[in-house]
């Protein structure tokens, strides 16, 4: 069977899969006797299993295998979980992901597991598990007998029809180009068994791993979904040809002596409920993977239509033709609709990114027996594919670094007055047409004195610039390449140690880094990151004879004031705003406009926020709202002061686009 074009699905799942597995083992470690985790992690597992073995990667299939046993008899209440049963499980994870991240890149997904596989094999019989319905002998069932239930599943069926559950049997029928049969299998069980439990499978499970089956299977569900809902969810998944789903009563069924061992055959009461078949009139999927790299090209191509657009919209209303102007309108309209789709495509939730810490936090404050509450909020936030891909390394060193050196042990927290456990809090957040990331931990701080004293040692500052530096310049010293040394581990908490990478990566994405600490108290790692959007709507606005562009996403709102109703306050132009002072800003000050213009009695003012912190901005003028493509100044001009780009505007100007973050203080 060729199924390398499936590969990349394959990687793909099985990244989503595992991920589900350490998120699901980190809240049954808090919660071990909630039997819903453990079902969830068994389908992971089971779902991973028939895919690595469809896949043909044995060494997957093998270890998965074993741990799915494991989490069977958990599950079956034949084992009760504990911390050294979770740290195996999660050791097995681990390996998983290696073989996974190994065929990612191009290798066999081998791995020696043979250690791994044994001491799961140990647990599972270890406590001398009953033996579980899965294990108990089945003969091959014919077209005409149905399912065959043994007394454990029997006594399944009955708690389910008593707690009100429903029993199903559902027939599957595929398609019959479907190239990877057990693949769909295993996506079927998946979709059931998210709406309820699967108690039964004809043919078994052995039989679907190794497709010895035709195109149709038969499934015995127990679910308080109804009917409609599953079958709708089934035909969700490729390549399936028909669903068909009845009422399963016990009361019909015939029990029949085969060998001196009571069997029951299933059975379907035709008589009360009549069968229910829907046909897949169209095979539908609702995602597509697309390489990076079309995105980028089908971006680019955009910016340059956005360009024209924008030209063409100058024309018609120099020309004043009425057909031209609704035919530019219409075009303007539908661009736009193609604009929102394509930006939409490009943004990736962070979550990507977060979700690897709970795992890697469990593991490091265990390794240095801390105790460590990681708090995570805005994993929703959404920013452009290309820097998700790349702020992962600078945030796990971060997190490892307020973890290792940071956090206190439960032993000196407790001297301190501390709670014995630490937090360390990652929160992301958007902000005008950036996102900020803070690493937040209550830990032991950054000793001011020690930076000093380690910076000058290493000729980095002066004795003299040491005494005029405020906080923030001395703590931005430990991020220097010249300050990691060995000594500052010991010395100053670790903080030096790898940083300058840290940041160095960051301003590669077009970010900044800033560090606010105090000691005895916490520390707080700052990440500002560029949404990276090439088409943004601003508003523009003149100062004397240039023009400028305001991102919409940072403005309040805009006003004219009185040049009487300005107000100082420590030598600070401020102006009451909304029962809050607001600090104003003069741009033709802060970019040396030259000045042609008089100045009248008023101030064209573009209120703009940051988180909770806002300023004023005083222009001559507002020219209106518009979609500019976002051009970069080019490697010469990366540290022109709150300047993030430039755009070509509809009349062949340039306009500079305004960072406003960086006029907030």
């Amino acid at each position: 069977m060729e199924i390398d074009q499936y590969l990349g699905v394959f990687i793909e799942e099985s990244k989503e899969h595992l991920q589900a597995l350490n998120q699901n083992l980190l809240v049954l470690e808090k919660q071990p006797e909630d039997i819903g985790v453990v079902n969830e992690i068994f389908r992971s597992a089971h779902t991973l299993k028939g895919m690595s073995a469809t896949m043909g990667y044995q060494d997957l299939a093998n270890l998965t295998h074993q741990m799915e046993n494991v989490l069977d008899a958990i599950r079956n209440h034949q084992i009760k979980i504990n911390p050294d049963i979770l740290d195996i499980v999660f050791d097995a994870v681990d390996s998983l992901e290696e073989m996974v991240l190994d065929i990612e890149s191009g290798g066999a997904g081998t791995k020696e597991v043979s250690v791994l596989v044994s001491q799961l094999a140990a647990i599972e019989s270890g406590e001398a598990p009953l033996q579980s319905a899965a294990a108990v002998a089945e003969e091959p069932i014919s077209d005409t007998s149905g399912l065959i239930l043994d007394e454990f599943e029997l006594a399944v069926l009955r708690e389910s029809e008593e707690k009100g559950f429903q029993n199903f049997y559902t027939k599957v029928t595929l398609r019959e180009d479907c190239m990877l049969k057990a693949a769909r299998v295993y996506m079927v069980f998946e979709v059931l068994e998210s709406l309820g439990e699967v108690v039964k499978s004809n043919p078994d499970v052995s039989q679907l791993e190794d497709e010895a089956f035709d195109l149709t299977f038969e499934v015995l569900l127990v679910t308080q979904e109804p009917k409609e809902l599953i079958e709708e969810k089934v035909l969700k998944v490729s390549e399936i040809d028909a669903v068909s789903i009845q009422n399963f009563f016990i009361d019909t069924y015939k029990h029949v002596q085969d060998e001196g061992q009571e069997e029951v055959t299933a059975s379907v009461d035709k008589e009360k409920v009549e069968e229910t078949t829907i046909e897949k009139k169209a095979q539908s999927n609702k995602t597509i993977r697309v390489n990076i790299e079309r995105l980028d090209i089908l971006m680019n191509l955009f910016e340059e239509l956005v360009i024209d657009r924008g030209r063409l919209e100058q024309i018609a209303d120099d020309v004043k033709h009425p057909e031209l102007h609704e035919t530019v309108e219409r075009m303007a309209r539908i661009s736009g609709d193609l604009q929102s789709i394509v930006l939409t495509m490009r943004m990736v939730s962070i979550d990507q990114v977060f979700n690897r810490f709970p795992r890697m936090v469990r593991q490091l404050a265990k390794d240095l027996g801390k105790k460590i509450d990681l708090q995570i909020e805005g994993a929703e936030t959404e920013l452009d594919r290309t820097v998700i891909d790349e702020i992962g390394d600078p945030l796990v060193h971060l997190i490892r670094n307020s973890l290792d050196h940071g956090v206190e042990t439960p032993e000196v927290r407790r001297e301190l007055g501390k709670p014995e456990t630490g937090t360390i809090k990652l929160k992301a957040y958007h902000s005008g047409n950036h996102v900020f990331i803070d690493i937040t931990d209550d830990g032991a701080g950054i000793n001011r004195k020690k930076v000093t004293e380690k910076a000058i040692k290493n000729g980095l500052i002066t004795k003299e610039q040491a005494a005029i530096m405020n906080d923030n310049q001395v703590f931005s010293l430990i991020m220097q390449s010249g300050f990691s040394t060995a000594d500052t581990i010991s010395d100053i908490s670790g903080r030096g140690v790898g940083l300058d990478v840290v940041r160095n990566t960051i301003e590669s994405l077009g970010g900044t880094i800033t560090i606010n600490s105090e000691e005895g108290k916490g520390s707080i790692f700052s990440i500002e990151l560029p949404l990276t959007l090439s088409i943004i709507s601003v508003l523009l606005v003149e100062i004397q004879n240039e023009k400028y562009a305001v991102p919409l996403s940072s403005i309040i709102e805009t006003a004219i004031i009185p040049k009487a109703d300005i107000m100082h306050v420590h030598n600070q132009a401020v102006i009451d705003f909304r029962g809050r002072v607001v600090p104003l800003v003069s741009l033709k000050e802060v970019f040396q406009v030259p000045e042609v213009k008089e100045e009248t009695d008023y101030y064209s003012v573009v209120i703009i926020k940051k988180g909770d912190k806002s300023a004023g901005l005083i222009v001559d003028g507002f020219i209106g709202q518009q979609e500019i493509v976002l051009k970069s100044l080019g490697n010469y001009l990366t540290e022109i002061f709150a300047i993030s780009g430039a755009t070509i505007l509809g009349d062949g100007q340039v306009a500079l686009i305004i960072d406003s973050n960086a006029l907030i203080k």
